[in-house]
């Protein structure tokens, strides 16, 4: 599987931004695609996953209630919209696919077998 991220830019804080992510093949059902973001400087860190099959979703402290994931398995996407955003969430942002997680596992970027090239995302004062 192939993901393609975009939708990232310049955005002034408080704005919003919705990022795509595009897999090539059909996404397995069973699937669980995940955003993680990366600062510069900084670790890559968990955003938020979904779990396609029933929609569950997780999401990082950092972004409850001003994030939100969702899926469209008709066109093989996975969607982040991202609103109220402030300067802290300036980074590039990467989805993620993988077929085998189990939930507690959501978080770690180590247990993603599939990721895109990552979309850059800058939030200015």
């Amino acid at each position: 599987v192939q993901l393609q991220a975009s939708g990232g830019g310049p955005v002034q804080a408080g704005g919003s931004l919705r990022l795509s992510c595009a897999a090539s093949d059909r996404i397995a059902w069973r699937m669980v695609m995940g955003w993680f973001r990366q600062a510069p400087g900084k670790e890559r860190e968990f955003v938020a996953a979904i779990q396609l099959s029933d929609r569950a979703t997780s999401y990082a402290d950092s972004v409850k209630g001003r994030f939100t994931i969702s899926r469209d398995t008709t066109k093989n996407t996975v969607y982040l919209q991202m609103n109220s955003l402030t300067p802290e969430d300036t980074a590039r942002y990467y989805c993620a696919a993988d077929g085998t997680l189990v939930r507690s596992s959501w978080t770690q970027s180590a247990q993603y077998d599939y990721w895109g090239q990552g979309t850059l995302v800058t939030v200015s004062s």
